[in-house]
């Protein structure tokens, strides 16, 4: 079977698009989260967390430099 030579993305493309989505949304899923007991209290501590102001998006920025990466990436010849 003959490789098409106009295929915009390869299997590799699409592998690596994958990887990216699902470094977004571990971003994502530990972003959320923080609801108060009451509604009147705040929770510095919950909302300001290590994990939420700078893990998340560290892991958010590296999946779309790994989207842009997976769009940029040429085909092996």
């Amino acid at each position: 079977m003959e490789k098409k030579k106009n295929e915009l993305f390869t299997k590799d493309n699409y592998l690596w698009m994958g990887i990216g989505i699902a470094v977004i949304l571990v971003g994502l899923l530990l972003m959320a989260g923080g609801k108060s007991e009451t509604a009147t209290a705040f929770n510095d501590n919950e909302i300001y967390s290590l994990r939420r102001i700078t893990i998340a998006p560290i892991l958010i920025i590296a999946g779309l430099m790994i989207e842009v990466y997976a769009i940029m990436k040429r085909p092996k010849a």
